[in-house]
């Protein structure tokens, strides 16, 4: 085969759940698309994979809410088999004195368990999920739209497209009410410990609102801006239920499969096992990428599903790029805190608090270890000091309990997702050094919990903030593809000026969780991305191949 391969009208760099949308809307469109993936198979982060034998789990990505249900439909995805089961509860949070909260699956329920807290708690919960709800309309409505791009030169067909969209999401905001505006505001703005203590006085429904503002997101619950990642959690539905959470039959991986068999359909190309090294272009755009073993694939425009600090401090040439530009991506802020663990267990944890080895409701439901906002800010304080939480933050999914495909009979699966977990240690120490002692530290953690959690564990893989690095190209670690912080939000995302999917060099592109509306297997930035590819060849921008 010739080092120069057959000219494309794009091709993405990345298989993960976002360079799937983005080239199942462009094949969609007419364009000739091919995808190139450096792992074995398609996924990036949403991905299952036998880890012990018999025993099967999504690798990274763990839990389903945010994918968009226009991506569901457009992408035929329940056709090629995708299905999603509800959590009975929303989440299980066991505490040290033996007691638990549980959260679901009615509002009348959720009332009755906090209730045993605190009543004047219990009579706020329905003022709280209306405000939660409006406040998440106003990001639910901006999901699905490009933000203007600050200080583009725009022709008439922009002003007027970007203003249309606009218009859209100005007239909901205009439909709130002053006292909703002001709620808005503050979880865009405060921390989710400020907004959440103006809310409650009981420590274990702070802290069940609370774990959605530190997920994915290394920092404590105080820190101002948290009560936005707090949002982004909530904005998602199951099966038309809103804010609430599921799990793929079959992991998460069968969500990309699902994308791509679609993909396939469409006539997309897809290579896996091959590894983008750079990007080819000049000061003039790009001209396609150029993969490890030397091949180049030539195309019309690039587009980029990996983290944006990777793209454009290691794959785009750097002398194609404005020094100021890349000073600023230098500094685009990735880190999660995240290490994840899944483990094969011949048994059911059985909670001091919940007792019994047989699947419960809370079995099948989000198990959140981490008692009170304050226990979170500790393990973040930790983390920042030490590398690693001394009292870390977990949250267990236990699938295998609604979805029998993932393990043998009478025997389990349990993802956990655990933080506050430094991607840069201190003192020299390195995270090869220290990732089993870290995993051991949260198996005992657990078993604080459920005492025979540890004897049951018959095997284990850990990916501490490297191995994400590492693995999924997940930049410091960073689930999201870049913090969720106002800097790299909306417009800002990845940096002012390049928000609307539009990389610096002509003909590249962003996909992928570094673009807007951020992180999670949602599939808008996909979505998003294609649509702005798709205009730009309509208006003669790019053009087709010959």
């Amino acid at each position: 085969m010739s080092s120069l391969e057959s000219r494309y009208d794009a091709v993405i760099i990345g298989g993960g759940h976002n360079g799937l949308t983005c080239a199942c809307y462009l094949a969609a469109a007419g364009l000739k698309v091919r995808i190139v993936e450096r792992y074995t198979e398609v996924g990036g982060a949403a991905i299952t994979e036998e880890f012990h034998p018999g025993f099967r789990n999504s690798a990274a990505a763990y839990t389903v809410s945010l994918l968009n249900p226009k991506v569901i439909t457009d992408l035929n995805l329940a056709e090629h088999g995708l299905r999603v089961v509800e959590r009975p509860l929303s989440n299980f949070l066991p505490l040290p004195g033996g007691g638990a909260l549980r959260v679901g699956p009615t509002l009348a329920a959720t009332q009755a368990e906090v209730a045993r807290f605190s009543r004047r708690d219990a009579e706020r919960l329905p003022q709280y999920f209306d405000t939660l709800e409006r406040a998440a309309g106003v990001v639910r409505d901006m999901l699905l739209e490009t933000p203007p791009n600050v200080g583009d030169s725009l022709d008439f067909m922009d002003t007027l497209s970007i203003t249309q969209r606009m218009l859209k999401v100005s007239r909901r905001a205009k439909n709130l009410d002053m006292p909703t505006r002001r709620d808005v505001l503050d979880f865009f703005t405060k921390s989710a410990g400020d907004v959440l203590d103006a809310w409650f006085e009981s420590d274990p429904i702070k802290a069940v609102f609370g774990f959605d503002a530190i997920v994915g997101h290394f920092a404590s619950p105080y820190t101002p801006g948290s009560a936005y990642v707090l949002l982004h959690h909530v904005i998602g539905e199951v099966n038309g239920h809103r804010g609430v959470w599921g799990h793929a039959i079959g992991g998460m991986g069968a969500i990309t499969q699902a994308m791509r068999r679609e993909a396939e359909r469409r006539g997309v190309e897809i290579t896996t096992g091959s590894e983008v090294a750079q990007v080819v272009a000049d000061m003039r755009g790009v001209q396609g990428v150029q993969l490890a073993d030397g091949r180049v694939i030539d195309a019309r425009c690039v587009v980029s599903g990996v983290n944006p600090k990777l793209l454009y401090t290691k794959l785009v040439p750097q002398h194609a790029l404005d020094e100021e530009f890349l000073r600023r991506m230098r500094n685009y802020k990735c880190a999660s805190g995240t290490f994840r663990m899944n483990v094969a267990l011949s048994e059911l944890p059985d909670f001091t608090c919940a007792p019994g080895k047989h699947a419960q409701d809370h079995h099948k439901s989000g198990i959140i270890l981490a008692p009170s906002l304050h226990y979170m800010e500790q393990a973040y304080f930790d983390a920042r000091t030490l590398g690693c939480s001394r009292k870390p933050i977990i949250e267990i999914l236990i699938p295998s309990t609604v979805d029998g495909s993932l393990a043998p009979p009478g025997r389990h699966v349990a993802s956990l997702f655990c933080q506050h977990f430094n991607p840069v240690l201190p003192n020299g120490l390195n995270w090869n050094d220290i990732r089993e002692p870290a995993a051991d530290l949260i198996i005992d953690a657990v078993t604080q919990y459920a005492p025979n959690f540890k004897a049951s564990v018959l095997g284990r893989t850990v990916l501490s903030p490297l191995d994400l690095e590492s693995r999924f190209g997940l930049t410091g670690g960073d689930i999201f593809h870049g913090t969720l912080t106002l800097d790299q939000l909306w417009s800002a995302r990845p940096l002012l000026g390049h928000g609307a999917y539009r990389g610096p060099l002509a003909g590249l592109y962003m996909c992928g969780s570094g673009a807007h509306p951020g992180g999670g297997v949602t599939g808008a930035p996909g979505h998003n991305a294609a649509r702005e590819i798709i205009t730009d060849f309509k208006r003669g921008r790019v053009t087709r191949k010959s």
